[in-house]
């Protein structure tokens, strides 16, 4: 199966790829042959892939960095790079390849002494590969200085060194990183192309299937999740009780506590599977032994203060993931709402609470759920600009109630 197949509703970005992945093959054949490189090429040694949420950056970007290390012999024969069978192909998918490094972060931001690792291994030729390729999932979460140190190696790239950043729009990287790279857009697949390809790939139900892109409205990872995971089902059929919940104070402020409280005990649990492992491996790593009585040796606190704040920056990502999975979700009860009410002919992205929609639209005018959809957008907002979640999710609940 070829490595395209993957992309969902990506058919013009597909074939601009495909089309580099050739002419990086020809370079590099040229290279190794000693005979002369081809006079244009559509390959360039840093791309920018941007595009809504769940349109799947890094599925794309993984595929591309699959084409330029495909090692398969039906090359030499006129065979299309990116065959999904030979060695280079698998092992750059399945995130084995050594010179295939994807970086993504669980943290809130991506640093400088991250980025300038990032940039040592950029110089370096390829070990085993036909190119160098770094995937960089997060390129939003870069810090100022990051991004500065990020610009000299996409400046001067190494000879064989390919960069494939990964962002929501344009606007999220830096202008002088984005103005040296190669620009594609994905859009959001189709309700019908997700569902297709998780009864095709995942093996779900068809019905399951129809009813997990609708509800994502074609967010590829949250749809898969969504079809596969009860917990996830649960918790969000309980957000999508919310607006039928803010009738008077008490309930938008217990609805508010047991949002966040929920989001919380996500990041506990995640926290819970990870931490533990990570700590005592740290530990162990460092010498404290059974013999020592599980005392550190000297000079290691700093190391281990270290990991505990990173630890504490991933909860704290965790829970504002969790917090705005929720808000998505609300977003979309209420886009469904607006649409009963102006009589669209747009799709219900919740049709298994109809009626829920039906009271709420009743009940109101467009004019009261738009100023609700900026509430939640106000939210979403102010936790990016580090609100105490509850006080965010507070006042959220009572504006829903004012409408």
């Amino acid at each position: 199966m070829p490595v395209w197949d993957d992309l969902v509703g990506q058919e013009r970005v597909q074939t601009q790829l495909a089309a580099a992945a050739r002419d990086a093959d020809a370079l590099v054949t040229a290279v190794s042959g000693g005979t002369a490189q081809p006079a244009a090429s559509k390959m360039t040694h840093a791309w920018l892939f941007t595009g809504p949420p769940g349109s799947g950056h890094s599925t794309v970007a993984r595929a591309f960095a699959a084409a330029l290390q495909c090692t398969s012999p039906d090359r030499a024969l006129g065979g299309e790079p990116g065959c999904g069978f030979c060695e280079g192909c698998h092992t750059t998918l399945i995130g084995t390849h050594s010179d295939v490094q994807i970086v993504r972060t669980d943290l809130l931001s991506i640093g400088v002494k991250e980025t300038r690792d990032l940039v040592r291994r950029a110089q370096l030729s390829p070990a085993v590969g036909r190119w160098q390729v770094i995937i960089l999932e997060d390129a939003d979460r870069l810090t100022e200085g990051a991004g500065n140190v990020l610009l000299k190696a996409v400046e001067e790239p190494a000879p064989r060194t390919v960069w494939l950043l990964c962002a929501p729009s344009l606007e999220d990287v830096l202008p002088t990183i984005r103005s040296r790279c190669r620009h594609l857009t994905l859009r959001t697949p189709a309700v019908a192309a997700v569902a297709d390809v998780l009864v095709r790939r995942d093996g779900i139900e068809p019905a399951v299937a129809a009813a997990a892109a609708r509800a994502t409205q074609g967010h590829i990872g949250r749809a898969r999740r969504l079809a596969t995971d009860e917990a996830a089902r649960s918790r969000r059929a309980s957000v999508l009780k919310l607006p039928l919940r803010v009738d008077d104070v008490g309930g938008c402020l217990k609805a508010a506590q047991e949002l966040v409280d929920a989001a919380a005990e996500d990041a506990k649990q995640v926290a819970e599977e990870v931490d533990g492992k990570e700590t005592e491996d740290l530990r162990a790593a460092l010498g404290a032994g059974a013999g020592t009585g599980g005392r550190m040796p000297r000079g290691t606190a700093g190391v281990m203060k270290e990991l505990e704040d990173r630890q504490k920056r991933r909860r704290t990502r965790t829970q504002r993931d969790s917090l705005d999975l929720a808000l998505t979700d609300l977003t979309g009860f209420y886009r469904d709402v607006l649409a009963l009410q102006l009589g669209s002919s747009v799709a219900i992205a919740n049709e298994e609470i109809r009626p829920d929609l039906d009271r709420i639209a009743r009940a109101s005018g467009p004019e009261r759920t738009l100023r609700r959809i900026e509430a939640i957008i106000a939210c979403r907002n102010a936790l990016d600009r580090n609100v105490a979640p509850l006080l965010a999710v507070e006042a959220m609940t009572m504006s829903l109630r004012a409408g």
